[in-house]
């Protein structure tokens, strides 16, 4: 930021009348929030063009100062939108800062954009139109990443891999239902998003500081004006309420560990071990020692930026579990926890997006993953519950069967009739049927599962949900 020295600005002298000494440099290092909430200054512009429209509209103050107003305003914005508004020593927040400029460009006018309103509305009305804007956002991120998703679980349907509990090999599934459990996540995301959005749908301005203010405004028109559906019931809850940024912390912080799980399987299935795919050379990097190396650099940081997403929501419930109403300068904490946590989750959603509509999949290893005959243990387990063995002595037997083959080291498909038999005489031709992947994939029928079937109507339903607002 470019600073020049106003110490006898309107600023300067405005707080100095009740105080005999100056403020101390190390206060002003820790009280000042200029540093980090210039950021609220095109929400604050907004919200001080519709603050003054509506004061000359109640007669509170003229036309002409109105538009004298407006004026500055739009000059300031110029100003901070070309990079030549200079900010001074004495600013200490952004709100102090574009009042001082519109003082200086408007003269003694300026002073009257303050009427009837607060720091502390003012300020709680930025955030507001901050969240609203990133909740958006983040809304608009998590729907394009769940139809990148849509888009691989369609090019992949038919394709097998084996699915894992305790990262261990437990039943076959389809590549696309695999990928589709990400979508849900993200579709529920897009929806916490929306839910936000309603947070922050009523408007804190005109409540003053604490108790309203003395003026007859109309709240309602500043609301339509800045796009809230109304306005908050309780001026002391308006000023003091935070839960709208706690809101957005929370579904980026859940958001962000989806995305977290979906960068930890992306860097063990493009692993060696794996090799189920391969990350696109836009989305790695490679190694300053080691020639041959392609590390999934974007997927490692998706794992990374979930718990700082997640700190910035506890740190926050830390500033206002204890506070007593209304306002108290603890609350200036919110700002840099809510600004980094959207910059990382937006930029999270934006990478994973771009790597993953990138990644190819191997197909043969996928395969030779589901080809592993012992994922057919519970189908064998089923098959014996439908010629009436109780499921918990089929699930016995069928143990038994694959302790048999391990200890010998072979297949299933090795054993023969007559050692299958000394485990269960229900174990007939069906066993070996069962073996191949594609019979233990077309048998899992029921609803939302892993079944060519059912896949195709979770692919619809997807769509429907994606086209949907909610």
């Amino acid at each position: 930021m470019s600073l020049r020295d106003t110490s006898s600005s309107p600023t300067a002298s405005r707080a100095s009348a009740r105080f005999t000494e100056p403020q101390h440099a190390v206060f002003r290092r820790l009280n000042d929030s200029i540093g980090f909430d210039w950021r609220l200054a095109p929400y604050d512009i907004a919200q001080s063009r519709a603050h003054a429209s509506m004061l000359a509209r109640q007669g509170i103050v003229s036309s002409e100062d109105r538009d004298a107003l407006h004026q500055a305003l739009e000059q300031v914005e110029r100003e901070l939108s070309d990079g030549s508004f200079l900010f001074a020593q004495d600013d200490e927040d952004i709100h102090m800062a574009l009042e001082r400029r519109v003082t200086e460009i408007a003269g003694p006018v300026g002073g009257k954009l303050h009427t009837g309103r607060s720091r502390n509305d003012q300020v709680a009305t930025d955030m507001a139109m901050y969240v609203r804007e990133h909740a958006q956002r983040a809304l608009e991120g998590s729907a394009s990443l769940a139809r990148t998703l849509l888009d691989q679980a369609r090019g992949h349907l038919d394709w097998p891999m084996p699915g894992y509990t305790h990262l261990q090999r437990a039943q076959p599934i389809y590549l696309a239902h695999h990928l589709l459990a990400y979508l849900w996540m993200l579709v529920r995301d897009r929806d916490r998003f929306a839910d936000v959005l309603g947070a922050v749908s009523r408007l804190p301005l005109g409540s003053g500081a604490l108790a309203g203010v003395n003026f007859d405004t109309d709240r309602g028109f500043v609301a339509a004006e800045l796009g809230f559906a109304g306005v908050a019931e309780n001026s002391i809850d308006a000023v003091s309420n935070r839960d709208f940024v706690l809101d957005y912390l929370a579904a980026a912080a859940t958001c962000a560990t989806h995305l977290s799980r979906l960068g930890a399987e992306i860097v063990l299935w493009s692993s060696q071990e794996f090799g189920f795919l391969e990350v696109s050379d836009a989305w790695a990097s490679g190694s300053s020692l080691m020639p041959q190396k392609k590390n999934p650099d974007v997927a490692e940081l998706l794992r990374a930026k979930a718990p700082r997403i997640a700190g910035h929501l506890v740190a926050l419930h830390g500033v206002m579990h204890g506070l007593p109403l209304t306002y108290n300068k603890d609350m200036q904490e919110d700002k840099e926890h809510l600004f980094d946590a959207a910059d990382t989750l937006e930029l999270c959603l934006e990478a994973a997006d771009g790597m993953l509509a990138s990644v190819t999949f191997n197909r043969e290893r996928l395969a030779s993953g589901a080809s592993d005959e012992f994922l057919s243990a519970t189908d064998i387990a089923d098959m014996l519950v439908r010629r009436g063995v109780p499921f918990r002595e089929a699930h016995t037997i069928v143990g038994g069967v694959v302790r048999s083959a391990i200890e010998q080291g072979t297949l299933l498909s090795e054993l023969t009739p007559q050692e299958l038999a000394e485990h269960s005489p229900l174990l007939d031709e069906e066993f070996y049927a069962l073996l191949k992947p594609t019979e233990s994939l077309e048998q899992k029928r029921s609803e939302g599962g892993t079944s060519s079937l059912r896949v195709r109507e979770q692919l619809e339903q997807a769509e429907a949900a994606l086209a949907s607002s909610r």
